[in-house]
């Protein structure tokens, strides 16, 4: 199957009793077409990179960095197997359902162009937190998310536009380094190993660099 869009899902505002900000748009369901457009900074920005989209906690989420979240269709195949659920397309936050493509397989810098003109570049994994446990109500959650490894892709948007269901999904440019999705996730999670690669990379801006020399500088001593 050729890389494409199967769903844009927009969520909106509900209760959420994970966090004190007391609300979440996690749940996010499938719209004919949705606008893409960088927000702006996580704090004091737009908040999603999906015009109509909500987020809640804009300390923790949202941003230029992770305007829009992409996660493989055969991912949720996967869980579903693996959990003996459903999983429709955007039930776990996701505001980009693909199919055809890895989205794990990503390296970090990676672009898509999407449909005709819109532009996005692949930025870091998505980290499981309190309100994803929450919306999953499976046990153990925040660790097997984590163990499988692939998180699914947070995107920033290069050039705005509309997208739609269909639109094609092409791999325009291809960083220049091996860092993939997989191995930042498993960085933030504290892996050393993967933290130096990322380092030595020099994939990642500063705050994010700091916070990983940091890491290491504190498991080390």
């Amino acid at each position: 199957m050729a890389a494409a869009i199967l769903t844009v899902n927009v969520g909106s505002s509900e209760p959420n009793g994970a966090k004190q900000v007391g609300a979440t748009g996690i749940h996010k369901r499938p719209v004919d077409s949705a606008e893409l457009r960088a927000p702006g900074p996580k704090r004091g920005g737009q908040g999603s990179g999906v015009v109509g989209d909500f987020i809640a906690d804009r300390r923790s989420h949202g941003g230029d960095r992770q305007a829009v979240y992409a996660f493989a269709r055969e991912e949720l195949d996967y869980w579903e197997t693996r959990l003996d659920v459903v999983l429709a397309n955007g039930s776990i936050g996701e505001n980009l359902t693909t199919a055809g493509i890895d989205v794990d397989a990503a390296l970090i810098g990676d672009r898509w162009r999407i449909g005709g003109d819109v532009e996005v570049e692949v930025t870091g994994p998505r980290i499981p937190c309190a309100t994803f446990a929450a919306r999953m109500g499976v046990r153990g959650w925040v660790r097997t998310f984590s163990e499988h490894g692939r998180s699914g892709a947070y995107l920033a948007v290069i050039t705005p536009g509309t997208v739609r269901p269909g639109d094609p999904i092409e791999v325009v440019h291809r960083a220049e380094h091996d860092v993939d999705v997989p191995t930042t996730f498993r960085a933030y999670l504290g892996d050393l190993d993967a933290a130096e690669q990322v380092l030595a990379a020099d994939c990642w801006p500063e705050h994010e660099n700091e916070h990983l020399r940091d890491m290491l500088a504190r498991r080390r001593s």
